[in-house]
């Protein structure tokens, strides 16, 4: 739990982290190189010099330097895994479900688990649904428009196959649809992560919760047209947040943004660990204020009570996490990996 500098604890869900090997054992051709040296000059580019990890622990860590980063030495209370295959770049696949549940069982007070899976499978996509969701019990699946498969480079949210898919999310209680619609990673598509088929999806499915992670950036101003109309539709500020630090201006103007047009209930905190860890995100976000003369123009501030819903309390009601029954919870759990 964050402690704020006034003293007071704040409850952290972190909805964007990740599992991976990306090592080059794993690798299983030059686009697996390419995805991990790519997500590791985001890293490099946008965190302080102090964060900087070396390059062989950034492709492949451990589940003690997860457990460490997220829980003992940072902030979260709750971390949300996210999956993403990638298996036409790497041999058992760059961050898969399997990966991240084993890491959830060592700690089940404080991962949930999502699935993921690919709509142009056909019928074994809707199979494996229902084997994720029997399996798992998953609350929430992690959806990369722009993932390579075989001869495709790329699908839709609108594409048959995809609705086919969601019905059956719909229908299993599989709520939380968290979508990659940010910037590429090489060597994928920058077109394949547009954001024009989050407006059909979500209109289409209103009983699923639409999470935009990255908020659509480079396509802020499309993502906040859309989020505005669809109640459904949420902001993930992975990727967004850090600038907080290399660029806190920009960052001013995204935030301003989101929170002119989504309003302070749709936007969630994530550190999109391992490319960030979230301690040094969380205490900059506490300390942040927006420059004056960009809240002045959106008429809004960024308040301590938006702060407390942005980091915890909006991603808790999304996947049903009851605060104060959980925080009993972790009370009497080992927080120290030597404990467990």
């Amino acid at each position: 739990m964050f402690r704020t500098p006034e003293g007071k604890d704040i409850f952290v869900v972190d909805g964007h982290t990740h599992f991976w090997d990306g090592s080059a054992e794993n690798q299983k051709n030059i686009h697996g190189k390419q995805f991990i040296d790519c997500f590791y000059a985001y890293h490099t580019g946008l965190s302080p010099k102090e964060q900087l990890w070396e390059k062989s622990k950034f492709e492949k860590y451990s589940a003690d330097d997860l457990y460490r980063d997220l829980f003992i030495d940072g902030p979260d209370d709750v971390a949300i895994v996210q999956s993403t295959y990638l298996k036409d770049f790497y041999k058992n696949g760059f961050n898969t479900i399997e990966r991240n549940a084993e890491v959830a069982k060592l700690y089940p007070e404080r991962f949930i688990v999502n699935g993921a899976f690919d709509p142009r499978d056909g019928e074994k996509a809707l199979e494996y649904i229902h084997f994720l969701k029997e399996t798992y019990d998953v609350k929430g699946v992690k959806m990369y428009t722009a993932e390579w498969n075989g001869a495709s480079k790329g699908w839709k949210l609108t594409d048959p196959d995809a609705y086919k898919c969601f019905e059956l999310c719909d229908k299993l209680g599989i709520r939380n649809i968290h979508v990659h619609k940010g910037p590429t990673i090489l060597p994928l598509s920058k077109d394949a992560f547009d954001v024009h088929d989050v407006d059909h999806a979500a209109t289409d499915f209103q009983g699923l919760n639409w999470i935009i992670e990255h908020c659509g950036l480079p396509r802020l101003d499309d993502f906040c047209w859309i989020a505005t109309q669809e109640t459904n539709v949420y902001g993930g500020l992975a990727v967004a947040l850090p600038f907080i630090h290399s660029r806190p201006r920009y960052f001013g103007e995204v935030i301003a943004e989101l929170l002119f047009w989504l309003g302070p209930e749709k936007i969630l905190f994530g550190s999109d660990y391992a490319i960030w860890t979230p301690r040094w995100l969380v205490e900059k976000f506490w300390a942040y204020q927006i420059p004056d003369d960009i809240a002045a123009e959106r008429g809004v501030q960024l308040t301590d009570e938006i702060k407390e819903k942005i980091l915890g309390l909006n991603a808790a009601r999304l996947y049903d996490i009851d605060i104060d029954a959980k925080t009993k919870a972790l009370a009497g759990s080992a927080f120290s990996i030597a404990a467990e």
